[in-house]
């Protein structure tokens, strides 16, 4: 639920051109090698207003289709507190060489709330509550969804599920169209091969 990154792309949500700003910051993280595969890892719960934002986008990444993404974390299946460790492990046993982003709600000043953070390195799930998790991803979609600074559990708790869901369509829309437009920004990773010269019979 923290997220830090002095190269960090943000837009509010409220931004016109919020969806086209996310795609292409994330098209600029992404690799660009075809056999690298993306897992979007959507940490959550539906038991939390504040923390649905992941689940949420898992849920319509879902029902949208994904080309080339692989999405775990949904509102019928959360990636949470008590399964994230197995799931990264799974992911990493799964995919060679994963490019995972992670996806999780934050909280932030009462100026920020609204904001979308994209940038490269992890996202720290359970940072703004005091838990201890694994850092997850390559990269990371952090959406602003209340204030921090006092009783955080309570403040998820109260936080607007109009927001939340606000928040989830822009990111999923944007998630969509990268991954729509991917295949394109990809190059095939060339192959070296290692030729023995052969004797010339005498």
């Amino acid at each position: 639920m923290e997220q830090q990154n002095l190269s960090n792309t943000i837009v509010h949500f409220e931004d016109q051109t919020a969806v086209h700003k996310i795609s292409d910051a994330l098209l600029d993280l992404l690799p660009s090698q075809k056999n690298q595969p993306v897992v979007i890892v959507c940490i959550g719960t539906d038991r939390s207003t504040g923390d649905s934002l992941g689940p949420l986008i898992g849920s319509f990444l879902s029902e949208a289709g994904m080309n080339f993404f692989h999405v775990y974390g949904t509102l019928e299946n959360p990636v949470h507190a008590m399964n994230l460790k197995d799931i990264l492990q799974h992911v990493k046993k799964t995919y060679k060489n994963p490019f995972i982003i992670g996806i999780d709600a934050c909280l932030g000043r009462i100026a920020n709330i609204g904001e979308i953070k994209v940038g490269i390195g992890p996202v720290k799930p359970g940072a703004g509550v005091n838990k201890k998790l694994p850092e997850v991803g390559d990269a990371f979609i952090t959406g602003i969804v209340n204030m921090a600074g006092h009783m955080e559990f309570v403040v998820l708790q109260n936080t607007r599920l109009n927001l939340v869901m606000k928040l989830a369509k822009k990111i999923s829309a944007a998630l969509v169209e990268t991954d729509r437009i991917y295949d394109k920004k990809r190059t095939f990773q060339p192959i070296s091969f290692n030729f023995v010269k052969r004797k010339s019979a005498k």
